[in-house]
């Protein structure tokens, strides 16, 4: 059994966080959907800029991090997009962590990266937010900090494709994504 916690994206926490928790939990995790907006949700990525813009991206980490108060050293951090920024600057100073679940955007690893740390990155393509030219850093920074780092591409997804309530939605790449993400987690 996995310890999860989940990072929501820009437009904060919605449905789709709730319902990879509860897919987690049927699957014999514990998990947990962090909000880093104090309850505020955005209707687009213009407005969820907006938000961040209002709350201070300070803010929005140190509700990260009071979200991991309780939560063994060992909880897969899990990011959507703006929340893998939140994984990022949060992983650090959790030298524990059993692995980092990155979702609709491509990281940017932090120095300090636990020798040997398990990772998962599952973003669409083509995708704005994880674009192609970003790939041989990340698979450098992974290589320099001895990571077991896994990069899935799905061809023709949205950027948010595994949230039904958005037009990105793609039933297949977000089935794919689970099996894929579930697998890692019974590696954990």
């Amino acid at each position: 059994m996995a310890h999860i916690a989940l990072f929501h994206s820009i437009l904060g926490r919605r449905s789709v966080e709730h319902l990879a928790v509860e897919r987690w939990r049927r699957a014999g995790h514990e998990a947990v959907a962090v909000d880093l907006f104090d309850g505020a949700t955005a209707a687009g990525i213009d407005d969820g800029f907006a938000l961040i813009d209002r709350i201070g991206w300070d803010t929005v980490v140190d509700n990260g991090r009071r979200g991991l108060a309780d939560m063994p050293d060992e909880t897969v951090l899990a990011g959507l997009s703006m929340g893998t920024g939140v994984v990022c600057e949060l992983l650090p100073e959790r030298p524990g962590t059993a692995g980092i679940l990155l979702l609709h955007a491509f990281p940017e690893l932090p120095a300090g990266v636990t020798t040997g740390l398990r990772a998962q990155v599952h973003v669409a393509e083509p995708d704005e937010f994880a674009r192609s030219g970003q790939l041989p850093s990340l698979r450098q920074a992974a290589e320099d900090a001895d990571m077991a780092m896994e990069i899935f591409r799905y061809q023709g997804a949205g950027h948010f494709y595994i949230d039904r309530d958005l037009p990105d939605y793609d039933p297949e790449a977000t089935e794919l994504t689970w099996r894929r993400m579930l697998t890692f987690l019974d590696g954990s």
